[in-house]
């Protein structure tokens, strides 16, 4: 499978480690929206599009974040989870993912190639803007 699009769309947040969203087509055939570009401790990666795990109200079924105790919806106090404490990995499901290691660091490097250029871009015509 080739990347043959690499759409990046730049996140402009303070006190944010997301830098940008991508979108990638694979063979002009299939794509996968919502990649987010993130500053972690050890420098830029690239995350998987994911939703966040959510249960529902037993009493009125409002879904609500896996994480509450209660209904946002009625209030009803909701079935308790064996540990309250989740990661925030533990919170959020991959919807798109790659299964082979090679693959997932394909993606990433072109991801971050065309991150890259979109970046240096943006800066260049913010300078321009200045003068």
């Amino acid at each position: 499978m080739e990347i043959t699009e690499t759409r990046i769309s730049l996140v402009a947040r303070p006190n944010s480690r997301l830098r940008a969203y991508a979108s990638v087509t694979f063979d002009n055939q299939f794509v996968v929206r919502d990649m987010r570009i993130i500053e972690g401790k050890k420098g830029l990666f690239v995350a998987m599009p994911s939703k966040k795990m959510q249960r529902t109200c037993p009493r009125c079924g409002f879904k609500n974040p896996i994480t509450h105790k209660f209904c946002g919806s009625c209030g009803a106090a909701l079935n308790p989870i064996r540990d309250q404490r989740l990661s925030p990995s533990q919170q959020h499901r991959d919807l798109a993912h790659p299964i082979k290691t090679e693959f997932r660091e394909y993606i990433q490097k072109k991801v971050l190639e065309e991150y890259e250029k979109v970046k240096k871009a943006a800066e260049s015509g913010e300078k321009k803007e200045e003068k």
